[in-house]
């Protein structure tokens, strides 16, 4: 192993590790394992310990409420992020489910080994975990607001945009059932708006898979909350940083 990388993956491919000084990022791949992360993988659920936690590569895992009527997405997690966020907050079991939503890979490591690592690292984690936890409280904020009052469109958008960014790619596996879920919308109603964004030639959808055709296209048709989320997300890891 090379201080940049697990198995084959690249530790520099989440940005969390990507932002961290090379002594820190080699100690900590020392504990890390490389995962495939499938659809419908549940990383952690409500009121149960988190046993461990996930710096995504690749892929999408949603952070989902189950209300009185249908589960509901709060968050999302990418390649800028990292799925455990309680544990480092120190807080106790979580009230919400994380589930892979798009399929990709992923790096591991024991909860209480990483809150060892928290302990004897010189801060620098502590301040990029820091800064990812703003950036989740941002989307959070928005996701909130964008449900009440965004149109099922809009949010479709801007969902498919912040998919493509965390899979770094313009085709991906999604199908109308999640997608749903996610949007907390009838499959009917997805079924229409990914028409209507097909038909203005900002997508194709076949076989659930996705295909951004026109992102331009695609982020004109999407509300605003996907600009200054992807911003906030920038500005916390600023590139060659």
């Amino acid at each position: 192993m090379t201080s940049g990388t697990v198995g084959p993956y690249d530790l520099r491919g989440n940005r969390i590790l990507a932002a961290l000084p090379e002594a820190e990022r080699r100690r900590l791949g020392a504990h890390l394992d490389a995962v495939e992360l499938g659809v419908g993988d549940v990383l952690y659920r409500p009121g149960e310990r988190i046993d461990a936690l996930w710096f995504p590569l690749v892929g999408v895992v949603s952070i989902v409420a189950e209300m009185d009527g249908p589960t509901v997405e709060v968050a999302t997690v990418g390649d800028e992020g990292m799925v455990g966020l309680p544990v480092f907050l120190g807080s106790g079991t979580p009230t919400e489910q994380a589930v892979c939503q798009v399929p990709g890979r992923g790096l591991r490591m024991d909860a209480d080994r990483f809150r060892h690592e928290l302990a004897v690292l010189d801060g620098q984690l502590q301040q990029t975990l820091q800064r990812f936890t703003h950036s989740m409280f941002t989307q959070l904020a928005r996701n909130a607001g964008c449900n009440r009052s965004h149109r099922t469109r809009q949010r479709c958008a801007r969902w498919l945009l912040m998919t493509a960014d965390r899979m770094h790619s313009d085709r991906f596996p999604l199908t109308q059932k999640f997608l749903a879920q996610m949007l907390a919308v009838r499959r009917s109603s997805v079924s229409e708006v990914a028409g209507a964004l097909a038909e203005d030639g900002c997508i194709r959808y076949s076989r659930g898979t996705i295909t951004v055709l026109d992102r331009d296209l695609l982020e004109a048709n999407a509300c605003t909350c996907y600009r200054v989320i992807r911003d906030t997300i920038d500005a916390a890891f600023p590139a060659g940083v």
